[in-house]
C-alpha cells in the first residue's frame, strides 16, 4: 500500500475550511538563538493544538454511513485521540479512545471534553493499540490507528504543502517522528512540490524507532520523555515504507534538548510547545551544524502540554543556566545570621525564593546551622558573584542545583 501526491492534493480538497491553514513564518527569536535561518510552522494553532486533525479528518471522511453509524475506536497518547474526537463529535461518529496511563491530564482531559470515551489501558502506546484492536473486533468498531494508515498519512502530508506554498524556497524541512506518519505524508509532499528540499527526521534519544528500522538496529526504545507524543518503539510498515528514499537524515536528541527547545519556544518565540512539537528545534540546538547556512523550516506540530510540566520545564531551564540556584551555608548558629545573609542577597541583586533553616542535622556541630536558601539571579555570573560576596562575609557555602 502507497501513498502518492495525489492522495495528497485531494485530501487538501476535502479538509476545505476544516482544517485551518496555520502560520508559516520566520521567527526572528529563533533565528537570533540559533544563528541559523529558522521558519515555524505552528501547528499548535491548528484545531486542538496539534496536527493530528488532519489525518484523523481524512480517515473519517472514508467511513461507509453504516460504519459511522457503529463508530470508531482510536489508541493515542493525546493528540490523535484529541484529533479523532474533534472531528468524530462534528461528523456525529460515536468515538471511542484508548490511552496509556502515561498520557498527560490536559489531553485526557480535552479528549473526553471533546465528547469521546475515554479509556485507559496499558503503559504503553502498543499496549493502548491492542486493547482498541480488541474493542474494534468484538464491538465492530472502525479502527483510527494514528500513523500506520495511507489515509491518515495522506492528511498529515497537508501540512508540507502549507509549508511550501508558504516558503516555496525551504532548503530543510525539519520533521518529528513518532510513528512515521507525519514525516511520511510530508516527505512525499515536500519532494513532490520541491525535489531539491532535504527531508530531516527527529526522534527522542530514548526512543530511536526509525533509526533502528533504517540501520537494522536494535537500540532499546524505553524510558519517560518529554516528547511522550513520539515515544513509539516501532515504526509502521506502512510510513516506513514510504520514508525509505525520501527522507535524508535522520536525527536524535536528548532529553536536555527538548527541554531547552521547548522553554525556548516559550521564552523567545512566545508560544507554547509540547515535547513533541520542540523537537525539530532541539536538533538544531544540539546538531548545528546539519543547519548551518540553510533556510530551516520547523514543524511544531502540538502544543499539548500540561501546565504542571511546562512550569517544570521553565524552572528546569533557569536552573540549567545557573538563574535559580540553591546555596547551602553553614554558620554559627547566632541571632543575626539569616538576616546577613538576606542582606548580602539584596544588596548583590538576587532575590530570594525559598529558605530552610536546619539546627537538627547531625553532621553539624551543636554550635551550628545550616541555611539552604534558593535564590533567583540573572545568570551563572551573577550567582558565582553572589556566592563570592557571602564567602567574603565569612560564610561557608556550597551551590547546588535546585534540581537535576
Amino acid at each position: 500500500m502507497t501513498v502518492f501526491f495525489s492522495h495528497i492534493e485531494e485530501a487538501a480538497k476535502q479538509h476545505g475550511d476544516a482544517i485551518l491553514h496555520t502560520q508559516c513564518c520566520l521567527s526572528h527569536p529563533l533565528t537570533q538563538c540559533t544563528g541559523i535561518e529558522v521558519y515555524v510552522k505552528y501547528e499548535n494553532r491548528q484545531h486542538t493544538g496539534a496536527f493530528k486533525v488532519r489525518g484523523a479528518l481524512t480517515k473519517l471522511l472514508t467511513m461507509s454511513e453504516e460504519q459511522r453509524s457503529v463508530g470508531v475506536v482510536a489508541m493515542s497518547a493525546g493528540n490523535h485521540a484529541q484529533g479523532v474526537a474533534y472531528n468524530a463529535k462534528r461528523l456525529g461518529i460515536p468515538a471511542t479512545i484508548v490511552m496509556p496511563d502515561s498520557t498527560p491530564f490536559t489531553k485526557m482531559r480535552n479528549t473526553t471534553n471533546l465528547g469521546a470515551n475515554a479509556v485507559i489501558e496499558g503503559t504503553t502506546l502498543n499496549e493502548a493499540a491492542q486493547h482498541a484492536e480488541t474493542l474494534a473486533s468484538t464491538q465492530g468498531l472502525t479502527f483510527i490507528h494514528p500513523f500506520n494508515d495511507k489515509c491518515v498519512i495522506s492528511g498529515q502530508g497537508t501540512i508540507a504543502l502549507e509549508v511550501l506554498a508558504d516558503v516555496p524556497d525551504l532548503d530543510v524541512l525539519v520533521i518529528p517522528v513518532g510513528g512515521g506518519g507525519l514525516i511520511a505524508g510530508c516527505a512525499i509532499a515536500a519532494k513532490s512540490v520541491r525535489p531539491s528540499i532535504k527531508i530531516v527526521g527527529v526522534e527522542p534519544e530514548l526512543y530511536p524507532s526509525l533509526t533502528n528500522a533504517l540501520n537494522g538496529e536494535t537500540r532499546p526504545c524505553s524510558g519517560s520523555t518529554l516528547a511522550e507524543g513520539i515515544a513509539v518503539s516501532e515504526i509502521g510498515d506502512i510510513p516506513l515504507s514510504l520514508i525509505r528514499g525520501n527522507v535524508d537524515e535522520v536525527l536524535t536528541v536528548s532529553e536536555a534538548a527538548i527541554e531547552n527547545a521547548v522553554a525556548m519556544f516559550a521564552l523567545h518565540d512566545k508560544v507554547v510547545a509540547e515535547g513533541a512539537g520542540a523537537a525539530g528545534l532541539a536538533a538544531l540546538l544540539e546538531h548545528p551544524q546539519h543547519f548551518s547556512g540553510r533556510k530551516v523550516g520547523l514543524i511544531l506540530c502540538g502544543g499539548n502540554i500540561d501546565s504542571r510540566m511546562l512550569s517544570s520545564v521553565l524552572m528546569r531551564n533557569m536552573v540549567r543556566f545557573g538563574q535559580v540556584i540553591t546555596l547551602s551555608i553553614a554558620m554559627r548558629d547566632k541571632p543575626g545570621q539569616l538576616h546577613a545573609v538576606s542582606g548580602i542577597c539584596a544588596d548583590a541583586g538576587a532575590n530570594v525564593l525559598a529558605v530552610e533553616h536546619s539546627r537538627f542535622a547531625m553532621d553539624l556541630a551543636a554550635t551550628s546551622a545550616r541555611l539552604d536558601i534558593t535564590i533567583e539571579t540573572q545568570d551563572q555570573a551573577h550567582a558565582e558573584e553572589v556566592i563570592y560576596k557571602m564567602k567574603s562575609a565569612g560564610f561557608s557555602v556550597s551551590g547546588k542545583e535546585l534540581m537535576k
